[in-house]
This record gives C-alpha cells, sequence and structure tokens, in this order.
C-alpha cells in the first residue's frame, strides 16, 4: 500500500473519530453536517461538528464534520488528487462538488459516447431501408406503366386482326382504351411511336394536301396521310379535332394515329386511319354503276355521318357540334358494305353551345369553289352563326348526292361520272366563275328525267332540291335527311320482303 493511500486512510479515520466524539459529547452546541462514509460511523446520514468538510479523494466522495482541533489539520491538507472543502453552516456540504480538475486532471469522467460500431451499423441500415422504399416505388413505377403499355400492346395486336370480307370494326377495343379523351384514336404514347413501325406500300391517291400510302402496319393495312408543308395547319386541326372530340361512327372515317417523322430530312405529317380500298366515292363512282337500293344506303351513310358531325352531345364525355366546311366526293370514302364513311376534317369548325364557344381553327385554306354554297361565294355568310356553317355542308351534301344519282341504273339507263356543274364551269373553276353560276345565276345541276320515275330516286331527288334553296335557312337540316332516307330505307326493305314473299 502506498504513502499516499496511508495518509488517506488515516485522514478518514481521524475525520470519523472526531465528529463522533462531537456529536456524542456537545451535539446540541455543534453544527449539522451532512454525513457519507463507509465506516457507518453516521446517524441517520448527519452528523454534528464545529465545521462540515467535503473530501474527495481519488474519485471517493466523503461528508462529515470535525472539531475545530482538527481545521488546520484536515482543512489544509494537500497531496495527489485529494480535493477537501470545509464550511461552517448548517448542512453546508450537502451540495458540495469537487472543482472540474484538481493538478491538471479531470475529476469527472467524460460522457460515455456511443461506440463507433453502433453509429456505422444503425447509419447503414437506415441508408438501407431509405434504399428499399426508394427500389419499391420505382418497381411499383415501372410495373404500372408497363402494365398499361403491355395492354396498349395487346389491344394493337387485336386492333387489326379483322376477317376477310368485312370492314375494320374497332370500336369494341377503342371502348376500353383510357386515352387523351378521344374514344378514336390511340394513346398519345403509341402515336408517337406509328411511324417507325408502319412500311409504306403504295402510293393511292395525290392532291393538293399531299399523298395517301397504303401502308402495312403489324400484318394488315392502314391509310397514310402524308400531308405537304403547305397543309400544315389542316394536319393540326385535324389532329385536334380526333384528340379532343368523340368521334367514333360507322359513318366517319376511323382515326388510328397522327405522328411527325423526318424522311430525306425533311420533316413529313403523318395521318393514319383505316384503310378502304375502294377508295374515295370519286374513285368509286369512276368505274362502278349502283341499283337505286344501293344508292340509297350510300346516300344514307353520308347523311348519317354528316348528322353525327353536326349533334352535339352533351354527357360525361361530350361531342361539341362539328360542321365538315369540305363536303365533296373526294373526302367521301366507300366501305367494302357499300356504305360510305366522311374523311378530311382539316377545315372544320367547332362549336359547343353548352358552353358558348365557336372554334374556326387557323387554317388559311378555303373549301373547294365547285361545292361552295351561294353564301360564300357571294360573302354573305355569317362567319359568327354555327348554323352558317351547317347550311354550307348541306348544299356540298346535295351536290354529293348529285353525283351518286347520276351513277344509278333507272330503265336500264345510266350516265357518265360527272363533277357538279361540270357542264357550266371548267375542271378548275376560278371563284369569280363559280360565283357567277351559282349566285348570279342560280344555276342548278342539271336532272335526268329517269330519276323521277323510280319512287326512291325521286324522293332523293326532291331532298337534292331542298339542299340547294338559295336562302341558307331554307335548307333540309342533316336530321331531317336521314329521317326521310330512313324511312324510305325502312319502306323498300318492306317492299323487297312483300315481293319476295308474293313470289
Amino acid at each position: 500500500m502506498g504513502a499516499s493511500a496511508l495518509l488517506v486512510a488515516s485522514l478518514a479515520g481521524a475525520l470519523l473519530w472526531s465528529s463522533s466524539a462531537i456529536a456524542d459529547t456537545t451535539g446540541e452546541q455543534k453544527l449539522l453536517c451532512t454525513c457519507e462514509n463507509a465506516k457507518g460511523t453516521c446517524v441517520n446520514g448527519t452528523c454534528r461538528g464545529d465545521y462540515c468538510f467535503y473530501s474527495w479523494v481519488h474519485g471517493v466522495e466523503e461528508r462529515g464534520c470535525f472539531t475545530r482541533d482538527h481545521y488546520k489539520e484536515q482543512c489544509f491538507s494537500s497531496f495527489e488528487l485529494f480535493f477537501v472543502q470545509c464550511c461552517k453552516e448548517h448542512m453546508c456540504n450537502a451540495f458540495s462538488t469537487p472543482p472540474p480538475d484538481i493538478d491538471g486532471k479531470p475529476t469527472t469522467a467524460p460522457p460515455a459516447l456511443p461506440r463507433p460500431e453502433l453509429w456505422i451499423a444503425l447509419s447503414l441500415l437506415l441508408l438501407f431501408m431509405a434504399a428499399c422504399v426508394c427500389g419499391l416505388v420505382v418497381f411499383l413505377h415501372f410495373r404500372r406503366a408497363h402494365s398499361k403499355l403491355k395492354e396498349a400492346e395487346d389491344h394493337d395486336t387485336t386492333m387489326l386482326k379483322v376477317p376477310a370480307g368485312d370492314d375494320p370494326t374497332y370500336g369494341e377495343i377503342f371502348d376500353e382504351f383510357c386515352t387523351s379523351g378521344s374514344g378514336t384514336g390511340l394513346p398519345y404514347l403509341v402515336q408517337r411511336t406509328m411511324a417507325r413501325q408502319i412500311s409504306l406500300v403504295e402510293c393511292v391517291g395525290k392532291g393538293r394536301y399531299g399523298e395517301v400510302w397504303r401502308g402495312m402496319w403489324m400484318g394488315e393495312n392502314v391509310a397514310v396521310k402524308i400531308f405537304s408543308s403547305r397543309d400544315e395547319q389542316s394536319w393540326f386541326r385535324e389532329t385536334e379535332i380526333y384528340n379532343t372530340v368523340q368521334l367514333r361512327h360507322d359513318n366517319i372515317l376511323g382515326f388510328i394515329a397522327s405522328d411527325m417523322t423526318s424522311k430525306n430530312s425533311s420533316t413529313q405529317l403523318w395521318l393514319v386511319t383505316h384503310f378502304h380500298e375502294l377508295g374515295s366515292l370519286y374513285d368509286f363512282l369512276q368505274y362502278s354503276s349502283l341499283e337505286p337500293e344501293s344508292c340509297l344506303r350510300m346516300c344514307l351513310s353520308v347523311a348519317c355521318g354528316l348528322v353525327h358531325l353536326h349533334t352535339e352531345i352533351v354527357s360525361s364525355q361530350e361531342k361539341p357540334a362539328i360542321a365538315h366546311r369540305d363536303l365533296k366526293s373526294r373526302n367521301i370514302l366507300v366501305k367494302r358494305n357499300g356504305q360510305c364513311c366522311i374523311a378530311d376534317l382539316g377545315l372544320a369548325v367547332i362549336h359547343s353551345q353548352s358552353h358558348d364557344y365557336l372554334d374556326v381553327g387557323n387554317n388559311p385554306r378555303v373549301g373547294t369553289k365547285r361545292y361552295m354554297a351561294p353564301e360564300v361565294l357571294d360573302e354573305s355568310i355569317r362567319v359568327d352563326i354555327f348554323e352558317s356553317y351547317k347550311q354550307t355542308d348541306i348544299w356540298a351534301l346535295g351536290l354529293v348526292f348529285w353525283e351518286i344519282t347520276r351513277r344509278t341504273i333507272v330503265n336500264g339507263i345510266v350516265e357518265e361520272y360527272r363533277l357538279p356543274f361540270f357542264d357550266l364551269v371548267p375542271t378548275d373553276p376560278s371563284f369569280e366563275e363559280m360565283k357567277k353560276v351559282v349566285c348570279v345565276d342560280q344555276q342548278r345541276p342539271c336532272l335526268h328525267n329517269r330519276l323521277h320515275s323510280h319512287p326512291i330516286l325521286s324522293t332523293i331527288v326532291k331532298i337534292m332540291k331542298e339542299c340547294w334553296y338559295q336562302n341558307p335557312p331554307a335548307r333540309l337540316t342533316a336530321l331531317r335527311v336521314r329521317k326521310t332516307l330512313s324511312k324510305l330505307d325502312q319502306d323498300t326493305d318492306f317492299s323487297i320482303e312483300k315481293l319476295k314473299r308474293d313470289v
């Protein structure tokens, strides 16, 4: 045992003895001090003496009391790592503590820091958990996107698989698409990749707008209308209408996609639609003649398509009313079942009565002069009223009916195909030439006498004349035309069935 330890022990013993003696003899005259020691000399944690003391020796704390005889001896002792504090008030040593350091050495141990390996393990665990959460979010996002794309691809594959001899009917497939609101085309994501998936096979038509090609997509035919750069606004307008309006109808050309692609260092604007190998009504009538019943159903199908365009539908998926503004035989396609569908909406006007807006687009192109109504030619049309545009469509509808009836056989007679006013204006008439014929002279296309001798054609002739009134409000509406032709079609079916029964 070292000298310092022996000294500490002797001092502690002396302090305890003196405090005990004082407490026994003169307890009532002494200070009451806090007493804490390992010798068991304290009474209920206190003692009495002339002085109270607090000592700290090598980390061991003691509290007690002693007499004044030991004051100098005890209170001024000094050796290594020893601290003593004396005071002269009741319980003055109760809250004494050692100084921060003695002889330059700290008297209290610094707070124990967590082990570094624990911090490292905890940090790694948190990092791992964060990575797992991020990974799960990314996985769910891509899984959802993949599932949507897979669904679209499944629809794409199904869409063009049509039985031979039938027209493509895409309605059931597109019903399930969650597209940009059109309900007619593929989702935008798929549309933007269409040009890379289609191989152009042959050019089937050319015009001032550009070209129409037959293309192959996933082993099936599609029509690709490639717009010229000067008709860019028509592509934008038609794309806008198809992608914002509920246009799916048997007698409106089925829209698939709209895309931009680069060919030979130039940008091409593509509109991809259903393909009808019989071509436009203009092409079809060049080489085909019709029976009166076929003529009726063809005229009825065009009227049905125009009614769908002109009608505003107010529902959860709204469709505004649309006026075509360029209705003609070149913009009507013939389907394999003998019906027609209306195409080319590049000049269309949109109107919504429920939302009170009229959108005429931003296309500098005008309609075809040969089919322009009198109010368009003499510039008296009210461009701020939507009904005015519908009335110009009715004028053109009467001219289309005239083209169809010329190629209808009655009593073994059929006329060659001709364009309206073929005998009054040149091949590419000017605005002024058409204005003179239609507005000034108020001429109308000639009607062959044979047409009046057949009940179906005589009704269609009556409809045509009511479509050609000089006064626009006096013309029939598309709905009235459709109703009249529908009743005629039902009566014709009844007569044919009755004739079969009689035979």
